[in-house]
């Protein structure tokens, strides 16, 4: 292979992750949702997007469960309500709530409601395949975190909508879903497409020399401080759909 092969081969990789990342800065949670409905379909196609996620020795400890049920989904509602009418009256302290604020969140979890999917991760604590040599499983939260973020990728290039909702404890979730004792909630999301209203915070991301060094903390553009860098930063809300950046 020739010198110009290996730099069109280094420009096409260049030109596919810059791309990826400009897809990726559009994405923004969403906390109001439109009731368009999405086909079980296109959710199977992402959980399946999810289960390429590398894991611990390869036993991907998740299970994701998909709720559409309106019945369900207002017993996720009214419990979640529950638990954060906690955290904003006495569990958080002053310094999260002073966090909190720019989001402009409070206790009414509505979006629970009006998303036309609940996706609940849940990690597995045990490996529960039939054919297991053992039921350890490893790296349990690195694992379902790394494929719970393929998730929402996968949402976003679809042109879904969804929020990372983390009430605390989730324990209501097993309880309310069925689930086995052995399987904990790992994280609430809803998904769907974003109402037409949605409007976000002006919440900015850090720049890619806060979030990035080369070998011993070198800068990235050490080499050349006039080269720009690729930005994270959100574009200006499209069409006046925006979302928090969270």
């Amino acid at each position: 292979m020739s010198i110009n092969d290996d730099q069109a081969i280094d420009q096409s990789s260049l030109d596919l992750a810059g791309s990826f990342l400009e897809v990726l800065r559009t994405r923004r949670s969403v906390r109001s949702f439109s009731d368009r409905p999405v086909p079980q379909e296109v959710i199977e196609t992402l959980i399946a997007t999810a289960g390429t996620a590398p894991s611990g020795a390869n036993k991907q400890p998740w299970r994701f469960v998909a709720v559409q049920d309106a019945d369900l989904k207002r017993r996720i509602r009214e419990a979640a309500e529950v638990e954060e009418r906690k955290l904003y009256e006495s569990r958080a302290n002053e310094e999260w709530l002073t966090d909190l604020a720019p989001l402009g969140t409070n206790a009414d979890k509505p979006f629970l409601e009006d998303a036309p999917w609940l996706v609940v991760v849940f990690k597995l604590n045990r490996d529960d395949e039939p054919a297991r040599e053992t039921d350890q499983v490893y790296y349990t939260n690195e694992s379902v975190g790394i494929a719970t973020g393929m998730f929402l990728a996968a949402a976003h290039v679809a042109g879904l909508a969804t929020l990372t909702h983390t009430p605390s404890p989730m324990k209501f979730l097993g309880e309310v879903l069925g689930r086995p004792a052995h399987e904990r909630a790992f994280m609430l999301i809803p998904v769907g497409y974003p109402a037409a209203e949605t409007r976000s915070p002006d919440i900015g991301r850090k720049p890619l020399e806060r979030i990035m060094v080369v070998d011993a903390g070198e800068a990235p553009n050490a080499d050349d401080p006039s080269r720009s860098l690729p930005s994270s930063m959100p574009p200006d809300p499209r069409n006046g759909l925006s979302g928090s950046p969270d």
